[in-house]
Protein backbone atom coordinates (compact mmCIF):
# COMPACT_ATOMS: atom_id res chain seq x y z
CA UNK A 1 0.00 0.00 0.00
CA UNK A 2 1.51 3.55 -0.93
CA UNK A 3 2.35 5.67 1.68
CA UNK A 4 0.12 8.47 2.64
CA UNK A 5 2.40 12.00 3.29
CA UNK A 6 1.87 14.22 6.04
CA UNK A 7 -1.48 16.30 5.93
CA UNK A 8 -1.42 20.00 4.40
CA UNK A 9 -1.04 21.82 7.67
CA UNK A 10 2.17 20.28 8.03
CA UNK A 11 3.59 22.23 4.21
CA UNK A 12 5.13 25.70 4.82
CA UNK A 13 3.37 27.14 1.67
CA UNK A 14 6.32 30.10 2.00
CA UNK A 15 9.01 28.17 2.61
CA UNK A 16 11.79 28.99 -0.25
CA UNK A 17 11.72 26.34 -3.29
CA UNK A 18 14.33 23.43 -3.07
CA UNK A 19 14.12 23.29 -6.91
CA UNK A 20 11.79 26.12 -9.50
CA UNK A 21 11.09 24.85 -13.06
CA UNK A 22 11.28 27.63 -15.56
CA UNK A 23 8.89 26.86 -19.20
CA UNK A 24 11.59 25.14 -20.73
CA UNK A 25 11.60 22.30 -18.11
CA UNK A 26 7.75 22.28 -17.93
CA UNK A 27 7.73 21.88 -21.69
CA UNK A 28 9.82 18.77 -21.11
CA UNK A 29 8.28 17.64 -18.59
CA UNK A 30 4.97 17.72 -19.85
CA UNK A 31 3.71 17.15 -23.65
CA UNK A 32 0.92 19.75 -23.19
CA UNK A 33 1.33 22.86 -26.22
CA UNK A 34 -0.58 26.18 -26.61
CA UNK A 35 -3.33 26.52 -26.19
CA UNK A 36 -3.48 23.82 -23.64
CA UNK A 37 -0.32 24.36 -21.56
CA UNK A 38 -1.84 25.76 -18.19
CA UNK A 39 1.12 26.75 -16.45
CA UNK A 40 3.69 28.79 -16.85
CA UNK A 41 6.14 28.18 -13.43
CA UNK A 42 6.57 26.06 -10.82
CA UNK A 43 8.13 26.05 -7.49
CA UNK A 44 8.68 22.89 -5.71
CA UNK A 45 8.26 23.53 -1.60
CA UNK A 46 9.12 19.77 -0.67
CA UNK A 47 10.20 17.03 -3.33
CA UNK A 48 7.53 14.82 -3.93
CA UNK A 49 4.60 16.65 -1.40
CA UNK A 50 4.24 19.86 -1.85
CA UNK A 51 4.48 22.69 -5.16
CA UNK A 52 2.84 25.91 -5.91
CA UNK A 53 2.42 26.55 -9.77
CA UNK A 54 1.91 29.59 -11.31
CA UNK A 55 -0.61 30.56 -14.54
CA UNK A 56 -0.93 33.88 -15.87
CA UNK A 57 -4.17 34.30 -17.34
CA UNK A 58 -4.43 36.75 -20.10
CA UNK A 59 -6.99 38.22 -22.23
CA UNK A 60 -5.77 36.62 -24.97
CA UNK A 61 -6.38 33.16 -24.18
CA UNK A 62 -8.25 31.06 -26.16
CA UNK A 63 -11.06 30.20 -24.45
CA UNK A 64 -11.98 33.65 -23.54
CA UNK A 65 -13.41 34.21 -27.29
CA UNK A 66 -16.25 31.94 -26.23
CA UNK A 67 -16.10 32.04 -22.04
CA UNK A 68 -17.47 34.27 -22.18
CA UNK A 69 -17.51 37.10 -24.96
CA UNK A 70 -18.93 40.08 -22.76
CA UNK A 71 -17.31 38.81 -19.28
CA UNK A 72 -14.81 36.33 -19.90
CA UNK A 73 -14.18 34.06 -16.85
CA UNK A 74 -11.70 31.06 -16.94
CA UNK A 75 -13.71 27.71 -17.38
CA UNK A 76 -13.47 25.60 -14.31
CA UNK A 77 -12.47 22.66 -15.84
CA UNK A 78 -9.34 24.44 -17.48
CA UNK A 79 -8.66 25.19 -13.69
CA UNK A 80 -8.93 22.08 -12.78
CA UNK A 81 -6.42 20.82 -15.80
CA UNK A 82 -4.29 23.44 -14.45
CA UNK A 83 -3.68 21.78 -11.01
CA UNK A 84 -3.66 18.53 -12.57
CA UNK A 85 -0.55 19.89 -15.02
CA UNK A 86 0.85 21.54 -11.72
CA UNK A 87 1.16 18.27 -10.12
CA UNK A 88 2.39 16.32 -13.13
CA UNK A 89 5.49 19.11 -13.66
CA UNK A 90 6.40 18.45 -10.17
CA UNK A 91 6.42 14.74 -10.61
CA UNK A 92 7.94 14.40 -14.06
CA UNK A 93 10.28 17.05 -13.91
CA UNK A 94 12.94 15.84 -11.14
CA UNK A 95 14.95 13.21 -13.74
CA UNK A 96 14.33 9.53 -14.53
CA UNK A 97 10.69 9.78 -15.94
CA UNK A 98 11.82 10.70 -19.61
CA UNK A 99 9.33 7.95 -21.01
CA UNK A 100 6.57 8.53 -18.16
CA UNK A 101 3.36 10.27 -19.15
CA UNK A 102 0.33 11.36 -16.20
CA UNK A 103 -2.85 10.58 -17.05
CA UNK A 104 -5.79 12.43 -14.83
CA UNK A 105 -8.04 9.46 -13.37
CA UNK A 106 -10.81 11.42 -11.30
CA UNK A 107 -11.54 14.25 -9.04
CA UNK A 108 -13.51 14.37 -5.97
CA UNK A 109 -14.71 17.22 -3.96
CA UNK A 110 -14.52 19.52 -6.64
CA UNK A 111 -16.10 23.23 -5.64
CA UNK A 112 -15.20 26.48 -7.56
CA UNK A 113 -15.38 29.44 -4.90
CA UNK A 114 -15.06 32.56 -7.10
CA UNK A 115 -14.33 33.58 -10.67
CA UNK A 116 -10.80 33.44 -12.33
CA UNK A 117 -11.17 37.05 -14.79
CA UNK A 118 -8.08 37.61 -17.09
CA UNK A 119 -5.25 40.07 -15.74
CA UNK A 120 -4.66 37.36 -12.42
CA UNK A 121 -1.95 35.53 -11.41
CA UNK A 122 -3.69 32.11 -10.73
CA UNK A 123 -1.54 30.31 -8.06
CA UNK A 124 -1.89 26.39 -8.04
CA UNK A 125 -1.00 24.92 -4.77
CA UNK A 126 -0.57 21.14 -4.59
CA UNK A 127 -0.21 18.74 -2.18
CA UNK A 128 0.45 14.96 -2.86
CA UNK A 129 -1.57 12.38 -1.05
CA UNK A 130 -0.40 9.43 -2.29
CA UNK A 131 2.43 8.62 -5.23
CA UNK A 132 2.95 5.02 -6.80
CA UNK A 133 1.46 4.30 -10.45
CA UNK A 134 -1.91 5.70 -9.32
CA UNK A 135 -1.12 8.71 -6.97
CA UNK A 136 -3.77 10.91 -5.42
CA UNK A 137 -3.20 14.85 -4.75
CA UNK A 138 -4.93 17.77 -2.98
CA UNK A 139 -5.48 20.96 -5.28
CA UNK A 140 -6.24 24.64 -4.71
CA UNK A 141 -6.23 28.02 -6.83
CA UNK A 142 -5.74 31.17 -5.42
CA UNK A 143 -6.36 34.44 -7.04
CA UNK A 144 -4.58 37.35 -5.01
CA UNK A 145 -5.14 34.88 -1.92
CA UNK A 146 -8.23 34.52 -2.19
CA UNK A 147 -9.44 30.61 -2.65
CA UNK A 148 -10.88 30.11 -6.44
CA UNK A 149 -11.54 26.33 -6.70
CA UNK A 150 -10.04 23.26 -5.02
CA UNK A 151 -10.49 19.22 -5.69
CA UNK A 152 -8.64 16.15 -4.91
CA UNK A 153 -7.92 14.39 -7.86
CA UNK A 154 -6.06 11.04 -9.34
CA UNK A 155 -3.59 10.15 -11.59
CA UNK A 156 -1.96 7.43 -13.52
CA UNK A 157 1.42 7.01 -14.37
CA UNK A 158 2.09 5.63 -17.49
CA UNK A 159 4.51 4.17 -20.12
CA UNK A 160 4.17 7.04 -22.88
CA UNK A 161 4.35 4.00 -25.35
CA UNK A 162 1.62 2.01 -23.97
Amino acid sequence: MPAETAPAAQIDWAAKPVRSVDIAGIRRAIPHRYPFLLVDKLDVLQEDKACIGTKMVTVNEEFFQGHFPDRPIMPGVLIVEALAQTAAVMLLSKGGFENKLALFMGIEEAKFRAPVLPGTVLKLQLEVLRLGRAGKFRGEAYVEGKLAAEGVMTFAMVDKQA
